[in-house]
């Protein structure tokens, strides 16, 4: 059919021309909705299936942790000394009150107590070798919590000064200090150094056990041994309770600034206390 038929193509190298038609390009609009459509062998008819859209993802509500309070230590609400309170109540009492004595045991108590006047001289002397170093720690000290202490009008070395002299003059030797009140001097001056709430727990219950309980000791030794004289050691220039309680509200208003484990460190040392004060009370009797 095409046979003997010619065609006048152009000349130019650079352009391929074809006999045929270029087909054009078929574009698709792809923002509709498809669909599938399967056959049937009914004519005419056709089924559209719809691809289910995927379930809705549960939502989980993640609980609220609790808030937890950390126990309080007893007396904790109201300060660092009567925390220091309940500790010594702990210490002097580990299990259960003793049952009160007898009158014929508190007879034999008594007479078993016998204190001498050599060992109420080593009990003084003692004594001012610790208030001294109180005193002096206090005094001489940069620490910011030891200012607040000073001249409080409970210091005790002046006064023993004065009673000291007075053994002297009656012509009565004045001992070196002992064993257990140097004991006590140098082991003040380390403490001080590295820990001061540890320090302030041996200067409360220094002050606040001669106040209370001192008291009584050295009431009953002066009527045994010295006819009732009543020595500097157990007198104050002033209302003593009001002293003490300006000591407990500026010990407790420093112990708010102190962490918990300062303030565990400073009710640990009251059992080292006790022992070091009980060493020097025992220099009054002699057995």
């Amino acid at each position: 059919m095409f046979i003997g038929m010619q065609y006048a193509l152009p000349t130019n190298p650079r352009i391929t021309y074809s006999p045929f038609p270029k087909p054009k390009p078929v574009k698709y609009d792809l923002s509709t909705t498809t669909t599938i459509t399967c056959c049937s062998t009914t004519p005419n008819t056709s089924t559209t299936t719809t691809l289910p859209s995927p379930p809705p993802q549960p939502t989980f509500t993640v609980p609220k942790k609790r808030k937890r309070y950390r126990k309080q230590y007893p007396g904790e609400s109201t300060g660092i000394t009567e925390e220091m309170r309940f500790v010594a109540m702990k210490l002097r009492n580990p299990n259960s009150p003793p049952p009160p004595p007898s009158n014929a045991a508190a007879a034999a108590a008594a007479d078993t107590w016998q204190p001498s006047k050599e060992g109420f001289l080593k009990y003084l002397v003692d004594s001012r070798l610790v208030f001294r170093t109180l005193d002096r720690i206090v005094d001489k000290s940069s620490h910011v919590a030891y200012a607040y202490f000073r001249r409080t009008g409970l210091e005790r070395t002046d006064a023993l000064d004065r009673d000291l002299e007075w053994f002297a003059e009656q012509g009565i030797g004045v001992p070196e200090p002992s064993a257990p009140g140097i004991g006590y001097a140098n082991y003040l001056e380390e403490l001080a150094e590295t820990s001061a709430p540890s320090f302030m727990c041996h200067f409360y219950n220094i002050y606040f056990a001669h106040v209370t309980g001192g008291q009584v000791i050295g009431k009953q030794v002066c009527e045994r041994l010295l006819e009732g004289k009543e020595l500097e050691f157990y007198r104050w220039e002033g209302d003593v309770q009001e002293m003490v309680r300006d000591v407990r509200e500026k010990l407790n208003m420093i112990g708010e600034h102190w962490s918990r484990d300062e303030k565990n460190r400073c009710l640990r040392e009251a059992a080292k206390s006790f022992k070091f004060s009980g060493q020097i009370v025992r220099l009054i009797i002699l057995l």
